[in-house]
């Protein structure tokens, strides 16, 4: 697996997969000289935590045979304020499923499956990085 980035004078990056073509933009915060004009790369690592995780409850859903519709995730990110590095020290995913008749009992087994054996981005974190989950089932 392989990204590349290139980068400017004024912060912004653009960020490739050789293997598909896609891309992506980083930027940087107002507070070091950037402009805000792409995802900066902590906003990407929650990204790659709700995605990753995301897919996994994707996955055991469609495999347990539930119906639904849409996964939502929400990822909050909490980190130590005043510090270099600044490392997330708890990180929230809240996954919204919305179908017809979602059993929670998979949805709940679903995302800790995911959490706590398939989600690899999860897996990279610092081990004291708190993950937490929360859950909402919405009836379509």
């Amino acid at each position: 697996m392989n990204i590349t980035l290139r980068g400017t004078p004024d912060f912004r990056f653009e960020a490739k997969s050789p293997d598909n073509g896609y891309t992506f933009s980083i930027g940087a915060s107002k507070g070091i000289g950037g402009d805000e004009s792409g995802f900066r790369p902590m906003q990407v690592m929650l990204a790659s935590l709700g995605g990753c995780s995301g897919i996994d409850v994707i996955n055991i859903l469609k495999k347990t045979r539930v119906d639904f519709d849409t996964v939502d995730v929400a990822v909050e990110g909490d980190r130590e304020a005043g510090k270099e590095p600044s490392p997330f020290t708890r990180v929230k995913l809240t996954f919204k499923v919305t179908g017809r008749g979602v059993e929670p009992a998979k949805v709940e087994k679903a995302v800790k499956l995911s959490v706590e054996k398939y989600c690899s981005a999860i897996a990279s974190l610092n081990p004291t990085t708190a993950v937490e989950t929360a859950i909402e089932i919405v009836e379509a």
